[in-house]
């Protein structure tokens, strides 16, 4: 399965699947067709965003190509070598472009390609990204993650007509980004286990030509993984190949659940805590794999369940929302403001939805842990981690496990879609879970 034939054929799901990338380059050389590859796509002078680190590693190489070619350019490098994902990253992009360029080029991963993103969807103008690491899937999306008022959101922006991976420059970067992007594949387990389970609780729209092409590139990043740290051509394409696939497949879908679930929030809300407090974290991709493991460990327990109605809902009916945001603004901080809003919205927490929810699950439960299934050991994933080198407990990434309980509960909350955390408050055991999830 491939986007081209989800787009061209009628898909089973019934929709009309469309994505705005019209080309991916990968391999080795593949950054000497760029100045030839925007000119395609109309772009005369581009307005190019790096940071210090993308510009050594790749963009005084694309300054010098655009050069010899005849084309002009404006280049902004952020004087961050991490620029934090915020709106000051964005007002400082905006401040400094140059009206006379036609066209937005990213020279990096991560944060200047969410920037960049949002540059592009802000101007109108057509976009393009020249890979430095196979870090994250947000390569061939059209949304961007970023903090705003201290809350980690995803923001609807231009999608990359043109992705560039050149095979040289994505073996060099940095071991952490490997294995980062490895961590974000890892976790598209859990986004394809969690969007079936909440097509079946909540009818949400599920697609499964689309979790197929997941499927498929997440296998590849996992048969080729013993060559990742050896930094060999084959492994290293394997990852960003399935990363711009998942970001694709997002595109595809028009939402982020072929590519995120739990795993992600955990990764947000300590990314939350750390624009908050100053606390520890990791890059995006590694807390993504931690997040992953917890998951995986927490489900292998769920399956063995048998569900209690009487206890689910004397749970309901005793959940003390008030507390509850008041644990959360302790946590989070301003964050939680924005998370508490979403909720007086949502109602999630309402006993009578929460009532017919149960009841399909009751119903559903073979079903429902079938699904479950899907999802490797916790010991597969581990030994995947192990081999890379990969952080394996929060410890070792700088937080106290002790953040563990909350990060379980708070993710519940984080954005309006039905993953694990909201699955084990249905059934009344998110406290158990929470206090378990420590000890595993």
């Amino acid at each position: 399965m491939t986007p081209s034939s989800i787009q061209a054929h009628g898909c089973p799901c019934g929709r009309d699947h469309t994505c705005d990338v019209r080309k991916v380059l990968t391999g080795v050389g593949a950054l000497t067709a760029l100045p030839h590859e925007l000119a395609a796509l109309g772009i005369t002078k581009p307005f190019i965003l790096c940071d210090p680190n993308t510009y050594k590693a790749a963009a005084a190489r694309v300054e010098s190509l655009l050069s010899e070619s005849g084309m002009a350019f404006t280049t902004y490098r952020f004087s961050e070598e991490r620029p934090e994902p915020d709106e000051c990253a964005v007002g400082a992009a905006v401040m400094h472009f140059d009206k006379s360029c036609d066209g937005v080029l990213a020279v990096g991963s991560g944060v200047v390609g969410d920037v960049s993103k949002l540059l592009a969807g802000l101007t109108g103008l057509p976009y393009a990204i020249v890979a430095t690491a196979p870090s994250m899937d947000g390569y061939a999306s059209a949304t961007s993650s970023m903090t705003r008022g201290g809350l980690k959101v995803s923001i609807p922006s231009a999608c990359a007509a043109l992705i560039v991976g050149d095979t040289e420059i994505l073996k060099n970067a940095p071991t952490e980004t490997l294995i980062s992007g490895l961590g974000d594949m890892l976790a598209k387990y859990i986004s394809i286990v969690e969007w079936r389970i909440s097509h079946i609780l909540t009818g949400e729209y599920y697609c499964e030509a689309i979790a197929d092409l997941v499927r498929d590139s997440l296998r590849a990043c996992v048969d080729n993984v013993e060559g990742l740290l050896r930094r060999e051509d084959e492994a290293v394409e394997a990852v960003f190949n399935g990363l711009v696939l998942c970001g694709m497949a997002m595109s595809l879908a028009g939402c982020s659940r072929p590519a995120s679930g739990v795993e992600h929030y955990f990764s947000h809300l300590w990314d939350m805590r750390g624009a908050e407090f100053g606390t520890p974290t990791s890059t995006h991709g590694i807390q993504c794999a931690l997040g992953t493991l917890y998951a995986v460990r927490l489900y292998e327990a769920v399956k063995s369940l048998t569900p209690d109605r009487g206890r689910a809902l004397a749970y309901a009916e005793q959940f003390d929302l008030a507390a509850w945001n008041t644990a959360l603004r302790e946590f989070l901080g301003r964050g939680a403001e924005a998370m508490i809003s979403l909720e007086e919205k949502g109602g999630k927490y309402d006993l009578a939805k929460h009532a017919a929810r149960l009841s399909v699950i009751l119903e559903r439960w073979g079903e429902l842990t079938s699904i479950m299934e899907e999802l490797p050991s916790a010991a597969e994933v581990e030994n995947i981690l192990r081999s890379v080198g990969c952080p394996l407990t929060v410890e070792e990434i700088g937080l106290e496990s002790a953040l563990l309980p909350m990060t379980l509960k708070a993710s519940k909350d984080i954005r309006d879609k039905y993953v694990l955390s909201r699955l084990l408050w249905d059934l009344g055991l998110l406290d158990d879970f929470s206090e378990w999830i420590c000890e595993i």
